[in-house]
């Protein structure tokens, strides 16, 4: 299945896959909907793309049996934790910005949801403001990003001042501003491209030390 296809299913399918201490309502026609959609838009004549190996968000849906794995594909059995931390934030699509915010109930500031969801799913502990993210996390060049890196910009007038969690295809699931919601973005439109920041990975995710402070720290809020 094309990549740009999962993308577009993610969101659709994220509440399905959210932990059950904070889970979103199920949509389980969403998929098939979605599929048969695409397929009858397809021209008859128009040749399948060749396929192509499985990412790590594809990789996730394999393993919950919401996709059918290709012809030839052996499924493995395991998938990293990486890749289920980035399916659990797409299961908060549209919870509301709230500034300060890091609470499941009534909503996140971008660095909150970013701390809560790494502590949450992945039992891995960052630091409280996006600024200290970027400080206390492997900087990576952009050319480097995968599934679950976390992405910085400059919206404050000052660097790191807001971060994203990275999903694959030039795309973040971040919570913006006050009066929004947690969304996905596309990092090549204009207003990213200028603000961008820079690359980071949490290594603990990637099974390398670290170190990402275990620390206290201010609950400074990040737009």
């Amino acid at each position: 299945m094309p990549r740009r296809r999962v993308l577009c299913l993610l969101p659709a399918v994220a509440a399905m896959l959210a932990a059950p201490s904070f889970a979103a309502p199920s949509e389980p026609d969403a998929i098939e909907q979605l599929l048969r959609g695409l397929n009858e838009r397809r021209p008859a004549n128009l040749a399948a793309p060749a396929p192509q190996p499985p990412d790590e968000l594809e990789l996730l849906l394999l393993n919950r049996g919401l996709l059918n794995a290709p012809a030839g594909f052996a499924l493995p059995q395991a998938v990293d934790k990486t890749t289920e931390m980035v399916v659990a934030a797409m299961g908060f699509l549209g919870r509301p910005y709230t500034w300060g915010g890091s609470d499941w109930e009534t909503g996140f500031d971008c660095s909150g949801f970013v701390q809560a969801i790494h502590r949450q799913s992945a039992g891995v502990r960052l630091p409280r403001s996006a600024a200290e993210q970027a400080a206390a996390t492997q900087p990576i060049d952009r050319s480097e990003l995968k599934p679950g890196d976390l992405v910085f910009f400059n919206t404050s007038r000052r660097e790191y001042s807001h971060v994203g969690i990275y999903v694959g295809d030039n795309r973040f699931i971040h919570s913006p501003t006050s009066g929004s919601a947690i969304r996905m973005a596309d990092m090549r439109l204009d207003y990213w491209e200028s603000r961008f920041n820079g690359a980071r990975r949490v290594t603990q995710l990637a099974g390398v030390p670290a170190t990402v402070a275990n620390r206290s720290t201010t609950a400074t809020a990040e737009r």
